[in-house]
């Protein structure tokens, strides 16, 4: 690919919700996914200091294995289990449906890139770090 070829691409922000009556939530990670080039994949990370501040009894290792569960769909690995059998486009399609649980998806965004790992990478720093 040359470095003029830009990709379209998608992405969600995945927002960890500690208190739902709330409504208050931090950023926690991000999807992006790129149709061109059957790119899908997942960047995060838990700042469990933040977290705990907006609610103690938190279980932030609940927090993160249902992230390490997103990143088994977005790989099509067991731990993705039954989601990650399905098409790539299905498999963003359910990452990005709204759920009412402590993990939940932001609304879809999109852009274009010449790299899509590299715009994760880039999407992560941005809005999660």
């Amino acid at each position: 690919m040359t470095g003029s070829s830009r990709l379209a691409y998608q992405y969600v922000v995945l927002r960890c919700v500690p208190r739902v009556d709330r409504e208050e939530f931090v950023n926690v990670g991000v999807v992006v996914y790129c149709h061109a080039t059957d790119f899908l994949d997942v960047a995060w990370h838990v700042d469990r200091d933040r977290l705990a501040a907006f609610d103690p009894t938190l279980d932030l290792d609940q927090v993160c294995e249902a992230l390490a569960f997103v990143e088994g769909v977005c790989a099509g690995d067991e731990r993705g289990g039954a989601a990650a059998t399905a098409p790539i486009s299905q498999r963003f399609g359910f990452v990005k449906a709204p759920r009412s649980t402590v993990l939940q998806p932001g609304p879809v965004h999109g852009g274009t890139t010449t790299d899509p790992a590299r715009q994760l990478e880039h999407l992560l720093e941005k809005l999660v770090s």
